[in-house]
């Protein structure tokens, strides 16, 4: 059983469907990629994965997403503590208007984390594990907003995993970075995949080859094609899986 399964999901901005009977499993410390054109619904299923998507009005799902054994859309379910173990990457880096250091140990805080010197180790730890630690340590009261965009991605990743997360949602993580930057996230992807499952949405399927262990991919709201990574590119079994991955289509 995998860390995250999915069964019968569907999803609905009021009459519209926007995911159609998605039924998957995502296996635990590897990276799960999902492609597919613009508005297939990547997005939004990554979004169901921490309940973002109840944020927005009007919306409604069927089926159910379990994480570690526990329906999440149970009636209950403690959102705090699922934020918690499922963090979320965006498109475009979003630290907050604050010190390197108060981004970091912002959501330790949050979690009632008071003792100092837990807080002082967990930002060393964090930043050490991002490879901003030497970059930074002379720079902890800097405003994030100063850093690079590479950095300033780094430090959203660093202020996740200082709560100790299972689960990293990643949405288009380099669609707002150079090509050299890019790289760089893409190395820590693979380095954080032996602490953390992660799960990224790319419009890039060179990334998707080169990063991901799995992929899936949705067409118009619906899960075309799951599997290893390898097959996926060289033999799909869907058609139109192939069609896009050779730019026929999409």
């Amino acid at each position: 059983m995998g860390i995250i399964e999915v069964r019968d999901l569907n999803f609905f901005y009021s009459r519209f469907q926007a995911l159609k009977n998605i039924n998957l499993s995502i296996e635990p410390q590897k990276i799960t990629a999902l492609i597919g054109p613009s508005g297939c619904g990547k997005t939004t299923f990554l979004r169901t994965l921490n309940r973002m998507n109840d944020l927005i009005e009007d919306v409604h799902i069927q089926g159910q997403v379990r994480i570690d054994g526990a329906d999440i859309y149970r009636k209950g379910f403690d959102l705090l503590k699922l934020r918690k173990k499922v963090g979320m990457v965006f498109q475009r880096p979003n630290p907050f208007p604050l010190s390197v250091r108060e981004n970091v140990t912002y959501g330790l805080r949050v979690h009632g984390m008071m003792d100092k010197s837990v807080i002082l180790e967990r930002l060393q730890w964090s930043l050490a594990s991002v490879h901003l630690w030497d970059e930074l340590k002379d720079k902890l009261e800097a405003n994030a907003l100063s850093l690079s965009g590479e950095q300033q991605q780094r430090l959203c990743i660093a202020r996740l995993i200082a709560i100790e997360p299972e689960i990293l949602l990643m949405d288009e993580p380099c669609s707002a970075l150079d090509l050299m930057a890019t790289e760089g996230i893409e190395d820590l992807m693979r380095e954080l995949k032996k602490r953390y499952t992660i799960v990224i949405v790319t419009h890039n399927m060179q990334q998707a080859a080169r990063v991901s262990d799995y992929t899936g991919y949705f067409l118009l709201g619906e899960l075309i094609e799951f599997g290893e990574t390898t097959q996926i590119f060289t033999n799909p079994g869907d058609s139109r899986t192939e069609d896009y991955i050779t730019g026929r289509f999409g």
